[in-house]
């Protein structure tokens, strides 16, 4: 059963479409990845998808319903979340209160509580620097405070757009052992991510993205042997 499927979906920002036409759909419990490179039009997918970026044309449905102009606050009531590029986190507030703010919508209180000492075992160092302002953390800490406060939501399809970006190598490692967990526990993922060669690594199915248009699609493993895959965005000379 698809949680996800888009089809059609066009974005246009002014007279310039940035997203053509697009199908894809991501199964109950799946890691999908969409690479492509900058430009490609990957953001404006997630952004569609979560309402924050109104759909020229097209179709976009959740858990069986059409959600086309939903509004962001009730997609997220409904189990569907982003993680942004950029992280978008609340640099006044404390590590604590930003995790607090993933929950805002639930009324579980004792949930919550079990769901925040989770987040703390999930990430150790955001419990070290619980009442430090999340402004103060590297970017590496601030990425995992973006991940564990939309955890806190209880996400049921979770959209992360490029996790690793700006990261040392050793807190991109991290961070993609964080998403393969998050997805052995069942939460749904599409992760749109450059590091082309991680995320086909983690994920199951992938597509791959250039100029609005879905090119190629497929097993992940099958896309990471492509030669026209790894040519474009693993950097190797084509034989």
């Amino acid at each position: 059963m698809s949680l996800l499927e888009v089809k059609g979906l066009e974005v246009r920002y002014g007279g310039i479409r940035a997203v053509k036409g697009v199908d894809l759909a991501v199964g109950e419990g799946e890691l999908v990845c969409l690479i492509g490179a900058n430009g490609a039009g990957k953001t404006s997918i997630l952004k569609a998808l979560c309402g924050m970026q109104p759909s020229a044309a097209g179709t976009v449905s959740y858990a069986g319903k059409p959600i086309n102009g939903v509004p962001s606050f009730r997609l997220v009531r409904d189990g569907l979340v982003l993680v942004p590029e950029g992280r978008g986190i609340f640099g006044q507030l404390t590590v604590a209160e930003n995790l607090a703010m993933g929950a805002f919508a639930r009324n579980d209180s004792g949930e919550v509580a079990r769901d925040l000492k989770r987040m703390q075992g999930l990430f150790p160092r955001l419990a070290e620097r619980s009442g430090q302002s999340a402004g103060t953390l590297s970017g590496g800490e601030q990425q995992m405070l973006a991940l564990g406060r939309a955890l806190m939501s209880k996400p049921r399809l979770l959209l992360l757009d490029e996790p690793s970006m700006g990261l040392a190598p050793l807190m991109v490692a991290k961070i993609f052992e964080v998403v393969r967990r998050i997805a052995s526990e069942g939460v749904t993922i599409l992760l749109v991510e450059q590091n082309a060669r991680m995320a086909l690594e983690a994920a199951s199915r992938a597509y791959v993205m250039e100029s609005g248009s879905i090119t190629l699609a497929g097993d992940a493993k099958d896309l990471l042997a492509d030669p026209r895959v790894r040519e474009a965005y693993l950097g190797e000379e084509a034989a």
